[in-house]
């Protein structure tokens, strides 16, 4: 979804010259993944679930704050390795009451999709800064203070309405990094949660606009798209 967006976004920002050049350059260089759109799944794959993404956390507590309270998730389950100095949190949307014992919590999670692990190490709360690298555009972490071309980018969610979302998540202090109307892409927003990671909120259906959005921006304001991991 960004990565159409964003070449919308760039191409309407040229002249028609530019957007003539930038059409020529995408015609040589976009991939084509048409033919895998009808690739027939292989039949022992057919009961396989997209269950999880990690993400290392720097403090568990304000984390589950953030992922609980600011986005809606449920913690669904947790489980703590203390032999090895770590612990790790599953948290996830649409899930109906979580089991009272550790069995059931394993099967729930195994079982559902688009969770975000979210893994403490013992002992990151306490050090000062960031810790990890968020992998946009970022230094830490780096032995020369440079920023990285990380591969990672971001966790995503969909609402109802990204202009009230941004708005209640505003009210209830998180960073908004892009809010709807800034920027190229309109419509669309990043927050970021407690340790930086981005999180990108879209819409459940069509792409649509509000004059303004929660940082005041009109929707004909904002700067123009921004790719932050191609630096």
């Amino acid at each position: 979804v960004a990565w159409s967006l964003a070449h919308v976004a760039v191409v309407r920002s040229f002249s028609p010259a530019g957007r003539l050049r930038c059409a020529l350059r995408s015609m040589a260089t976009t991939f084509d993944p048409t033919a895998f759109y009808g690739a027939a799944q292989p039949e022992a794959t057919k009961a396989y679930v997209m269950q999880q993404s990690m993400i290392r956390v720097k403090d568990p507590a304000a984390s589950l704050k953030f992922y609980t309270e600011v986005l809606g998730f449920k913690l669904i389950m947790h489980r703590d390795f203390p032999q090895w100095n770590f612990s790790v949190y599953f948290v996830a949307h649409g899930v109906g009451d979580v089991p009272d014992d550790e069995d059931g919590r394993w099967d729930l999670c195994m079982r559902t999709p688009g969770c975000v692990e979210l893994t403490w190490n013992y002992g990151s709360e306490g050090e000062d800064g960031a810790v990890y690298n968020t992998g946009n555009s970022d230094a830490t972490g780096t032995s020369d203070g440079q920023k990285i071309r990380g591969g990672f980018g971001h966790l995503g969610i969909t609402v109802p309405d990204v202009y009230e979302a941004c708005q209640r998540f505003k009210d209830l202090g998180a960073t908004i990094h892009k809010s709807p109307n800034g920027g190229g892409m309109k419509g669309l927003a990043f927050v970021k949660d407690p340790d930086g990671y981005l999180v990108e909120v879209l819409p459940q259906g069509p792409l649509v606009t509000k004059p303004l959005d929660c940082d005041g921006v009109a929707v004909d304001g904002g700067a123009g798209y921004k790719d932050n991991a191609a630096k």
